[in-house]
């Protein structure tokens, strides 16, 4: 692809970091416009958006989007940073005593809307910096909980005191602090050990290119931005025939065909599967925001 743009969803693997991979594909793709929509701890997995090119500037359209994860926990062991690369602070007992009824008892509590505590090794921020770094400076921190939402919550086997569970959650969701969660809902805390992201929204994993290969992406991989956009429940219409032009100079148009659009919320305007700007709709026309098509 000699000038790389469009969405294009990456399988990380477990190691490298969001921006190693970025890195990887800014190197492969020969373009240092790329992006992505979501960190992936190191030792996590999955489904990795990316933003190449002009599609960067999709990228505030597509992070608010619900998350699915395949995740482990373990039960009886806590740990400082909730996941198995911290250091372990407790040790408990009765983690193999937890019966069938109250492990699924403590996920159906974890279900629904909530205000979940962040985990204080992360990347909230506290007067400008990042949490974590205040932590491993030896400060003091307390985080204040968010509101989130635990769409599904289902076990999916259990070996002794390693349980795993798939989630689907809305975006700032943390699965460590839901590991955390479960571990004192049932009373001998839990740490989390695997993390594997298989969906964003209607984007999933089995459609993404392998991490270790992005300097020969397949053409079929990429995902135009239109296509993008209808994924992520953006509205969209069909801009009449001469009106192109019209965008590209920053004004408005007629936005006819368009159902279910937000007031004020974004629209996307498009010409024959092609992106040409995403912006605003009021009393019938549409004024663009962000105009992807040059005059």
């Amino acid at each position: 692809m000699g000038a790389p743009g469009g969405i294009l969803p990456v399988d990380k693997p477990v190691g490298p970091t969001s921006h190693d991979v970025v890195a990887r594909a800014r190197r492969g793709l020969g373009t240092r416009k790329v992006g992505h929509t979501g960190t992936l701890d190191p030792f996590a997995s999955g489904l990795l958006l990316l933003c190449v090119g002009a599609a960067t500037r999709l990228s505030p359209y597509l992070t608010h989007l619900d998350k699915t994860y395949d995740a482990e926990a373990l039960l009886g062991v806590t740990t400082d940073t909730l996941d198995l690369e911290g250091e372990v602070q407790e040790v408990r007992e009765g983690a193999e005593a937890v019966t069938p009824e109250a492990l699924d008892a403590a996920l159906a509590s974890l279900a629904g809307p909530q205000d979940q505590v962040p985990p204080v090794y992360s990347a909230k921020k506290i007067g400008g910096e990042a949490a974590h770094r205040r932590v491993r400076r030896g400060e003091s921190v307390t985080l204040a909980p968010v509101p989130v939402v635990v769409h599904a919550l289902d076990l999916l086997d259990r070996d002794g005191p390693r349980v795993r569970f798939r989630v689907r959650c809305s975006s700032g969701t943390y699965i460590r602090a839901l590991a955390r969660d479960l571990g004192e809902a049932l009373g001998v805390g839990a740490h989390l050990t695997a993390l594997r992201r298989t969906a964003v929204g209607g984007f999933t994993v089995d459609e993404a290119v392998s991490g270790d290969a992005l300097d020969a992406v397949p053409a079929a991989a990429w995902i135009t931005p239109a296509d993008a956009l209808a994924r992520a429940g953006l509205p969209w219409f069909e801009v009449a025939a001469g009106d192109a032009e019209l965008l590209a100079q920053g004004r408005t148009v007629p936005s006819g065909g368009l159902t279910g659009a937000k007031p004020g919320g974004p629209v996307a305007a498009v010409e024959a599967g092609r992106l040409l700007a995403v912006g605003e709709v009021d009393q019938g026309r549409f004024q663009p925001r962000r105009v992807f098509v040059a005059s």
